[in-house]
C-alpha cells in the first residue's frame, strides 16, 4: 500500500524540496523536546519496549531517549541523516549506524523479523512515504514487536510534510493512528499523551506517543 494511494499527494509535499542529505549534513547537537517530555518518553520506552531485545532506532539522532539500564537490549541500531550525530549516541551499539535517507528509499535496510522493537522519537513529521515505512517496521519487527512514535508539536517546519503543517495535534494523533491502520495488520494502538488537558504545566512542551504492537501469529486468511 503506498501512502498515495490513501492520501493526496499533495500531503506530503514540503516547503523545502531539496536535498535532505544538505539540510541535515550539519549536525545538530541538541534535544527537540524539554526535560519533562523527555522524562515522559523514557518512562513510556521503559513500559512499553521488551528487555533484551534488539531495537531499530528510526530517524536517530544523538539521543534515543531510551532507559539501557533499566531495558539492557542486546543491541540498539540508529538508522538516521547524520553519522557524526549518531556516532555521538550512548545508547547505540557500536557499529551499528546507518546513514539513510528514508523518503528516497522507502524500504530498511534489514532482515524480516529482525528487531523486538522500533523506535521514532520527534521525527515522523518528516516522512514522505509513511504508510511504506511503517509497512516496513511491521515487517522487520518479530511477532510481538512493538512500534513506538513520539512527537510534539516542534519541527523544523521548512522539512515537515504539508498534512502535518496544516493539522493541530490531536489531528496528528488521528494521522499517526491512521498510518497504522492503513500499513499493515497492527494490532490496537495505544496512546499517552502529556498535555495542558492532562494536568501539565502550559510551559512545558506537550508529548503524544503512539504504539501498537505485530501480533505474535499471522491473520489467518479467509477463503
Amino acid at each position: 500500500m503506498k501512502s498515495t494511494d490513501i492520501f493526496p499527494a499533495d500531503y506530503f509535499r514540503r516547503d523545502d524540496e531539496t536535498s535532505d542529505e544538505n539540510f541535515y549534513s550539519m549536525p545538530r547537537l541538541v534535544v527537540h523536546i524539554d526535560e519533562a517530555a523527555i522524562e515522559t518518553l523514557v518512562a513510556c520506552h521503559a513500559d512499553t519496549l521488551p528487555k533484551n531485545g534488539a531495537i531499530l532506532d528510526l530517524m536517530s539522532s544523538w539521543r534515543s531517549h531510551l532507559p539501557i539500564d533499566v531495558l539492557t537490549p542486546k543491541r540498539v541500531v540508529g538508522l538516521g541523516m547524520n553519522a557524526e550525530e549518531m556516532v555521538n549516541n550512548p545508547a547505540l551499539t557500536d557499529g551499528d549506524v546507518w546513514v539513510y535517507n528514508l523518503n528516497e528509499k522507502p524500504q530498511l535496510p534489514f532482515a524480516d523479523g529482525e528487531f523486538d522493537a522500533v523506535v521514532c522519537a520527534v521525527s515522523v513529521q518528516y516522512l514522505t512515504h509513511p504508510l511504506e515505512i511503517f509497512a516496513e517496521v511491521f515487517r522487520v519487527l518479530k511477532p510481538g514487536g512493538v512500534f513506538v512514535v513520539s512527537f510534539s508539536n516542534r519541527c523544523f517546519p521548512t522539512k515537515a510534510t504539508a498534512v502535518w503543517q496544516s493539522t493541530n495535534d490531536t489531528q496528528h494523533v488521528q494521522l499517526v493512528v491512521s498510518y497504522f491502520q492503513h500499513s499493515a495488520e497492527w494490532g490496537q494502538a495505544a496512546a499517552r499523551i502529556k498535555n495542558v488537558e492532562t494536568g501539565f504545566p502550559a510551559d512545558e512542551d506537550p508529548l503524544y506517543i503512539i504504539w501498537a504492537h505485530k501480533p505474535e501469529q499471522e491473520p489467518i486468511a479467509s477463503t
